[in-house]
């Protein structure tokens, strides 16, 4: 993060959610799109088939039923997947959907 600048989390959570589809695709393979959902494995963990983890497509809240694990947007899941903390997460989504991370 950039010091003294602070992240607009919103702004890019939503330039993400335009793009969202092409996002789940990259970063989870091998799903299947049922309705407004990304249905794909878990790839945190030995999951054996596609149910239990999904990404709705239209808000960006995903979350894996299984184990409870759970966030409200695109970058809270780049956070999971890649195991990054938010800021970090945050800079490479804006970096991905070509906005500005910062305020």
């Amino acid at each position: 993060m950039r010091r003294g600048h602070r992240i607009a989390f919103a702004r890019v959570a939503a330039a993400a959610l335009s793009h969202a589809e092409a996002i789940v695709t990259r970063w989870l393979p091998g799903g299947r799109r049922e309705g407004a959902e990304w249905v794909v494995r878990n790839p945190r963990r030995g999951d054996g088939k596609p149910g239990s983890f999904k990404v709705n497509l239209r808000n960006g809240r995903w979350g894996d039923f299984a184990t409870g694990d759970r966030g409200g947007d695109l970058v809270a899941l780049a956070s999971y997947l890649f195991d990054l903390d938010q800021a970090e997460a945050a800079e490479r989504v804006a970096e991905m959907v070509g906005v500005s991370a910062y305020e």
